[in-house]
């Protein structure tokens, strides 16, 4: 099959549908976290973190991790902060209510993780005030205008910045997550998506072109492995 990769496909994932529920979303969450977890992807964000909390002696911090799935990059977040003595707050939002109940029974024994069943363009959200927002696996789900909104909200109403982990665009990385996909048996769901998710994906100056159009302190833009994106964000 041929596979385009200039631009960003407009193909829409079964995940996008935030009535979905079931056994088949419960599987393709766990294995989209074991994955990411498997290819370094949570230890991106969480570095991230790390450099956006330099120098700073706030005694509490509070992360919002839009689209968190089944909540696990905040469970990471609690671990880290409970081996480091670190005061978080943490704050899981994601669109699908089915996602957040299972979120929420998988955090059962983290007190400092709470979750948020909300739509991140309605209003309630753009007045919810953080010292970080995390956007992992998320933002190749926008379009670029509403990328391009969501920025600039984030930015706007972050205190310290934002964490961006997102997948490269690239038809190397599409061949390579379908070997993935025989290796781990992933379900109808997580093929299709992961698939997607990658031709939704970015390449680099798309991001540069981002980053242009919102007012901060310090960027950067990262090529890591696995085919993937950290674009960090300083106010």
């Amino acid at each position: 099959m041929l596979i385009q990769t200039k631009f960003r496909t407009e193909a829409e994932e079964i995940m996008d549908d935030f009535e979905l529920q079931g056994s088949e979303l419960l599987e393709a969450l766990d294995k989209i976290a074991a994955i990411n977890q498997l290819l370094g992807g949570n230890t991106l964000t969480l570095q991230g973190v790390q450099k956006l909390l330099q120098n700073n002696t706030t005694d509490k911090f509070v992360i919002v991790d839009v689209g968190c799935g089944n909540g696990d990059m905040l469970r990471t977040l609690a671990n880290f902060a409970n081996q480091n003595k670190l005061n978080f707050e943490l704050i899981g939002v994601d669109a699908n209510s089915f996602t957040i109940d299972y979120a929420k029974k998988l955090s059962v024994n983290y007190p400092t993780i709470s979750y948020q069943c909300e739509d991140i363009f309605g209003e309630s959200f753009s007045e919810l005030k953080y010292d970080i927002i995390l956007c992992t696996l998320t933002l190749h789900h926008f379009k670029n205008k509403q990328i391009d909104y969501l920025i600039n909200l984030f930015t706007n109403q972050s205190r310290l910045g934002i964490v961006i982990n997102d997948l490269h665009r690239s038809k190397i990385a599409y061949r390579l997550f379908q070997l993935v996909c025989f290796v781990f048996r992933l379900n109808t769901m997580s093929r299709n998506d992961g698939l997607i998710s990658i031709l939704r994906g970015f390449k680099k100056e798309e991001l540069t072109e981002f980053s242009k159009k919102i007012n901060a302190l310090k960027q950067t833009i990262q090529w890591k492995w696995a085919f993937r994106y950290q674009w960090i964000i300083w106010k």
